[in-house]
């Protein structure tokens, strides 16, 4: 029985890999002093359930039109290493639109309300980015998770 659960835990913990699991283990010995292998229950009542880290709720409120097509394009591709995440931000006084770059050297890219590129923030082969908006990690403000890659 407590092969089982051993194999079970794994099983549960390689099938939640993708996500934050929270565990805490026993601390304090069982009421005899001892565990023996016959045991199946856990030895202290410090032990939890695992507990799954939140995952922040994308506004899903008025996304433009040319929001929605981007998405669309992202989820029509393999899914990413790190996986597409499109946040919105107050920059220079205005709404704009930052999504994160596919991998490695490539560009992030910052849209305006309308769809324009307005500058790649950050990544390329210095991480800087195009040179376009170099303040826009220090001035960009109120931000809000708009949608990022489920699978």
């Amino acid at each position: 029985m407590r092969l089982f659960s051993l194999a079970a835990a794994l099983l549960l913990t390689t099938a939640c890999a993708h996500q934050q699991v929270s565990v805490t283990t026993p601390t304090s010995p069982p009421p005899s002093g001892q565990v023996s292998a016959t045991d199946a229950a856990p030895t202290s009542a410090n032990t939890v359930d695992p507990v799954y880290a939140r995952i922040p709720e994308s506004d899903t409120t008025a996304r433009p039109q040319w929001l929605k097509a981007r998405i669309a394009a992202v989820l029509a591709e393999r899914k990413r290493n790190p996986i597409t995440r499109i946040l919105r931000y107050q920059y220079e006084g205005k709404t704009v639109y930052y999504q994160s770059a596919p991998c490695c050297d490539q560009f992030s890219q910052v849209f305006d309300t309308k769809g324009r590129l307005i500058c790649n923030p950050d990544g390329g082969i210095t991480g800087k980015g195009d040179g376009k908006c170099p303040d826009f990690e220090k001035n960009k403000t109120n931000e809000k998770l708009v949608w990022q890659d489920p699978r």
